[in-house]
């Protein structure tokens, strides 16, 4: 259900780059939720550093909005990152696995499972290299 790497990088590093690294595959920060602040602010505070990053990639989006707006409860896509155990996670959601309960045709299917390619090459850019 979750596509999730682990990695070395630091989450500072990686917050200063998400901006970049989407903008590769063709996608842009719409807006980043940070949790830790966020839950402080309400009261509820929290001692995880979480981040979540919605990214967007207009023409996927008007591609898969424009014959199936259904689909729009999983959009933006989303990447969270936090620190585990000294380990700092990326995750999003596996679309692909999703778009299987949706009754798209078999092109629109190719193209949604290219456009999650994307996302998961954006969280991969943080993979470590010797794992």
């Amino acid at each position: 259900m979750l596509y999730t790497i682990i990695t070395k990088e630091t989450i500072s590093n990686i917050k200063k780059d998400m901006a970049s690294h989407a903008k590769e595959q063709g996608f842009g920060v719409l807006k980043e939720y940070h949790f830790k602040e966020i839950l402080e602010e309400k009261g509820s505070p929290i001692k995880k550093d979480i981040t979540v990053f919605e990214i967007c990639n207009p023409p996927a989006a008007q591609t898969i909005l424009d014959t199936h707006p259904e689909v729009s409860v999983f959009l933006p896509c989303r990447i969270s990152l936090y620190e585990e155990n000294g380990d700092v996670t990326l995750s999003t959601i596996e679309i692909d696995n999703i778009i299987d309960n949706f009754e798209l045709n078999a092109d629109i299917k190719v193209y949604m499972n290219g456009v999650f390619e994307k996302v998961k090459k954006i969280i991969n850019s943080w993979q470590d290299k010797d794992a």
